[in-house]
Formats: C-alpha cells, sequence, structure tokens
C-alpha cells in the first residue's frame, strides 16, 4: 500500500490517491486530522459524493474521509474485473485507507447500501478487530447474516416466514438482472444511466445538483461486480461467526423499496452492542436526510468517544426513542407551558429540538433543558408567530442551518375573554393573529418544505375543546380554535397525499401560564387582575398537567390521529358535539362566567 500527491479541492477537501491489491484509491479527506475519523463508504451504484451533505455537517466536528469504491468514481477498476470485488478485496482496501488516514487509531465506520454491506464485513472479520470503533449501517444487511435469514425460514417455513420470503424476494428482483452476463452494462452504458437521474428525483424526491455524478455509466458497469462475486457464494454458505467486534447502529428507512424492515429482525444475536432507529423515509437518506443522519452519526460517535461507554448508554430511552431519535421537531410557544412540555417529551424520545417563542430567554432556557433531558441538539428562537415576514425568515434560516422540520407543532397562543359587544376590533385581530394567523403561517412555511422534500413529515396544531364547546365567554378565543381545527382537517385531507400526516389536538383546562396573560375585555385593570388571579388559581385546582398534553402530541404523530380531545371535559364535550350539539349551544355555551 503506497500514497500520493495530497491537494484540496474546491469545497476544501483534501484528496489523496492509495494504492491497494492493484488498484489507486480516490480518497477525500475533510475537517481536523487530530479528531476521530468518521470513515464513509458509499454503495452501489453510487461514488463518494453520495456523502457529500453528510460529510459536510460532521466535518465541523471530525476528520471526515470518504473513498470511492474500486471501479467507482476517481477509483481505477482492478484487471480483470471478475474476483476483483470480492469481500476480502474490499476489506484490503479498507484497512489500506484506515491505515492511511488513521494510523494507530481505529475509525468510525459508516456504510450506506452496499457500502453497508462491506461495512458489515470489515466489523465481523477478525483482521479488522480494533481497527474500527462503531459502525453504523444504512440499508445494507450483512451477506452472512442474510443467508441465515433466508436458511431459517426457508427450512422452518410458517405463513409469516413464508410471507417474509417473499416480501423480500419481491424487492430484490433487480439482483438477479444484476447476474445477467454483459445486460447491466449495456444497459447502465445505454439509456439507463441517463434515466437513473430522473427515477431518483421521482421517486426519491432528491434535490437536483452534483449527484449522480458524470462517472454513473461507469461505476454502475463495474459495480455489478460486488453483486455477482458475493451474493451466491455467501448466501449458500454464510459464515457461521459474523459477530460485530464493535459497536453498531443501525438505521432503518421504513419506506425502503428495496430492503424489508424484517431482515434485522434477528440481528441481536449476531451484535452484542446494538442500536435501532428508525426515519420515515426511502432508500437514499445520506441525500434526503443528511441533517438527521449527520445528527445520529455524532451522537453514536461521541457517545463511544466519551470513554467508551456501551452503545446506547448515553442515547435516550423509551417508547418513541426509534420513531423520533435524531428528528428535527420545532415547537412555537415554547418558552413553557404545553410547548415546553412538548419540546422535553421530543427531547426525551431524542429529537433535535428547535424552540420558539416570543419570550428569547424562555425558549433559551427551554432548549437548554431539552439538551440535558436528552436532545442530541436544541436551538432558541425569536419569533412573533403572526408576523408573516417574521416567520419567512424564520423557516429559511432553520431550513438553511438545522434542516426540514420533520415534525412541526404549531401551539403558540394567547387567551382573550369576554363578551362579543365588549371586544374591540384590535383585540379581535391580536387574537387571530396569533392563534389562527400563526398557525397558518407555520403550515404553510414549514409544511411546504415538508412538501418539497418528499419525506413526508408531521403537523400538530394545538386547537382547544373551546374549538366545538361554544361558550357567551369566549366567542373571539373560541372562533380563533375552531377555524384552527377546521385547517387541520383539510390540510389533512390535502397533504396525505404527500406523507404529511395532520394532526389537531384539543386540550380542555391544562394547567399553563395562559392564564396568568388572558385578557379580559370590557373590564378595568384592577378587575382584570383580579379575574386572571381567580382564573389560575382554578385551573390549578383542576390540576390537569401540560406533559399529559405533550404525551398525547406524541402519540397523536405515531398513530397519524386526526383529532385528539385531551382531559375528561374535552372527550365530553366533542361526543356531545355529535350526538347532542343543541346541549352545548342552548345549555353549556349560555353558562355564566367567572
Amino acid at each position: 500500500m503506497s500514497t500520493e500527491g495530497q491537494r484540496a479541492d474546491g469545497a476544501g477537501a483534501r484528496e489523496r490517491r492509495i494504492r491497494t491489491g492493484g488498484v489507486e484509491l480516490s480518497v477525500a479527506e475533510l475537517g481536523d486530522p487530530e479528531r476521530p475519523t468518521v470513515l464513509l463508504v458509499h454503495g452501489y451504484p453510487d461514488s463518494k459524493e453520495v456523502w457529500s451533505a453528510v460529510a459536510e455537517r460532521l466535518a465541523e466536528r471530525f476528520h471526515v474521509v470518504l473513498y470511492d469504491v474500486r471501479g467507482h468514481g476517481g477509483s481505477t477498476a482492478p484487471v480483470p474485473l471478475r474476483g476483483g470485488f470480492t469481500l476480502e478485496k474490499l476489506t484490503d482496501d479498507f484497512l489500506a485507507v484506515a491505515d492511511a488516514v488513521s494510523p494507530g487509531r481505529p475509525v468510525h465506520l459508516v456504510g450506506h447500501d452496499w457500502g453497508s454491506v462491506q461495512g458489515w464485513e470489515f466489523v465481523t472479520v477478525a483482521r479488522t478487530e480494533g481497527r474500527i470503533a462503531s459502525f453504523t449501517s444504512m440499508s445494507g444487511p450483512s451477506l452472512d447474516h442474510l443467508g441465515h435469514w433466508i436458511k431459517r425460514r426457508a427450512t422452518r417455513p410458517t405463513p409469516r416466514r413464508a410471507g417474509q420470503l417473499l416480501g423480500q424476494a419481491a424487492k430484490s428482483w433487480y439482483v438477479c438482472l444484476l447476474h445477467t452476463p454483459a445486460l447491466p452494462e449495456l444497459a447502465w452504458r445505454g439509456p439507463l444511466a441517463a434515466w437513473w437521474p430522473k427515477f431518483l428525483r421521482r421517486s426519491e424526491k432528491l434535490p437536483a445538483g452534483a449527484y449522480p455524478t458524470p462517472s454513473l455509466p461507469q461505476d454502475a458497469a463495474h459495480g455489478a461486480w460486488l453483486y455477482r462475486d458475493n451474493v451466491r457464494s455467501r448466501l449458500r454458505r454464510p459464515r457461521t461467526d459474523a459477530r460485530a467486534h464493535a459497536p453498531v447502529q443501525l438505521i432503518i428507512p421504513t419506506g425502503d423499496v428495496f430492503l424489508s424492515e424484517r431482515l434485522y429482525d434477528d440481528l441481536d444475536q449476531w451484535v452484542p452492542e446494538l442500536v435501532r432507529r428508525s426515519v420515515p423515509a426511502k432508500h437514499w437518506i445520506p441525500r434526503t436526510r443528511p441533517d438527521q443522519v449527520a445528527a445520529w452519526i455524532d451522537e453514536f460517535v461521541t457517545g463511544h468517544e466519551s470513554g467508551g461507554r456501551p452503545a446506547g448508554a448515553d442515547a435516550p430511552s423509551g417508547p418513541y426513542t426509534e420513531r423520533f431519535g435524531g428528528q428535527l421537531v420545532l415547537v412555537t410557544g415554547a418558552a413553557d407551558g404545553i410547548g415546553r412540555a412538548t419540546a422535553f417529551a421530543f427531547a426525551e424520545a431524542g429529537a433535535r429540538i428547535v424552540a420558539v417563542d416570543l419570550d428569547l430567554e424562555g425558549a433559551a432556557r427551554t432548549a437548554e433543558l431539552a439538551r440535558l433531558i436528552g436532545a442530541p441538539a436544541a436551538w432558541a428562537e425569536q419569533t412573533d408567530v403572526g408576523d408573516g415576514a417574521a416567520m419567512e425568515k424564520l423557516a429559511e434560516k432553520v431550513a438553511r442551518e438545522y434542516g426540514v422540520v420533520d415534525v412541526l407543532v404549531n401551539n403558540a397562543g394567547i387567551g382573550l375573554s369576554g363578551p362579543f359587544l365588549d371586544t374591540t376590533a384590535e383585540e379581535w385581530k391580536r387574537v387571530l393573529d396569533v392563534n389562527l394567523w400563526g398557525v397558518i403561517h407555520g403550515c404553510r412555511l414549514f409544511g411546504g418544505q415538508m412538501a418539497e422534500r418528499g419525506e413526508g413529515g408531521h403537523i400538530v396544531n394545538i386547537a382547544s375543546a373551546a374549538a366545538y364547546q361554544p361558550s357567551k365567554a369566549l366567542p373571539a378565543y373560541s372562533t380563533s380554535k375552531a377555524a384552527v381545527l377546521m385547517l387541520s382537517e383539510c390540510l389533512r385531507a390535502e397533504l396525505a397525499g404527500r406523507s404529511i400526516g395532520v394532526s389537531a389536538i384539543c386540550p380542555g383546562f391544562v394547567s399553563t401560564g395562559i392564564t396568568s396573560t388572558t385578557r379580559f375585555t370590557g373590564v378595568g385593570a384592577e378587575e382584570q387582575e383580579r379575574l386572571r388571579k381567580k382564573t389560575t388559581r382554578l385551573y390549578r385546582l383542576r390540576g390537569y398537567p401540560p406533559e399529559k398534553v405533550a404525551g398525547a402530541i406524541l402519540r397523536a404523530v405515531v398513530r397519524d390521529q386526526a383529532v385528539v380531545p385531551v382531559a375528561p371535559e374535552a372527550r365530553g364535550a366533542r361526543l356531545l358535539s355529535r350526538i347532542a350539539p343543541r346541549a352545548l349551544r342552548d345549555a353549556l355555551a349560555r353558562v355564566e362566567p367567572l
């Protein structure tokens, strides 16, 4: 093995070539070489550029290394091609790169697709033990594990196991085609290479850009030998000692059209230290979800660099961790009450948090506590949700600096109580600006970003039981919340085809700070203060905490629920609105206020 000539490209990456096993590998490095090394291995039919967005994000904290697998991108191909892509030779390449870029120090390996297939080989063979500090796998199983998975289901079939085999066989149809002589090469060097970028943009919603690279026809033609040299032989005779000698983080895109989630059901017997993640996305998550992928890698690597704790020792745990871990969640009105409780609940599930509030100090405190609770990252932003221009700036900043939001919680709201005839036009404007227009701005801007990304998401709008429970004391507030409820149900129908869920949460009497800031119309300052104190006291006596609303929000996202009344009085009013609406209109709505 030898290295030669280093240079920096336009993006700041340092490039070098490494000679090993009759080929020259094209290697790129980013970040400080003194920091822990994260080594990214690409799949089929990609080159190392598939990792560019993830690498840029990781380079701020790590020494990031990418290389083109032999025969791909800037790396030369073996001669002859047959027999030149075995897992044994690919392991030689990995060791040559690791020794060159991180001599004497183990690397944190990350693989996608065939890069992950290779990674499983690297992390389970004896000669690499001590060279790998951790392994993150995405969309690529171990061929040995897969061989045993198939044999168990074929030799002891049940209807469920047979269904799993048939399901994966249907997803793997292309593997047979790649084994046919000459056909893949002709297709890729012909019309398939021109069609492939269009397919990725349409099916995976990949943004247009420098990926795929011009080397695609050659990469795909050479890469067919990855399948021919390895798949049949390993599936027929899988290794029995393919146990990982380093901690493993498994990231499963739940919408992967090529691989079933069931392939990993038996993984615990092969991996002593395993962390599982799932993301509602398709196959090419290094391109479609770079923020989330980078965040998970960062968290996993940092955890093992900080004293070598077991996999998942520092990661949040709980029923929602696998669902929300690493996702970006934005909560408005996050300085206190339901907003803060919701931010904490998502933080406990391992989500990254953007806490938004007009009260910057309160939002900053929420973000600080969210990080302590379990959020891998949390930020505070000051914004008036009722200001359309301010919300546009916020949406642009969030997308640019943190990524596209996965879950949006439009929680910010203000209270207004008093007779309709005593409510001024200015008071109407303010309550509608915050309670309704704040929701509209959030849905339009962040929902639009979700739709453009094309990987789904979820919008949660905090309405109220007042949305369907009329009251002579709350005409303005109830109107704003009823509009939020109807908006949510309309959006749910519109965005369903884009895999974006929309839930309206309708709490009852919840003990939060909203009562201490509620404005009562038509009364003087002294009476206003008396009413605020009395209302706050009654809500506290009711004793329904905002944490229960936060729990309902997480369940609503997981279950994709449309309308969720929270607290007995909210559920009761919802039921009455359906079976006895007259009782609400002619009795409860006319109850005298405090």
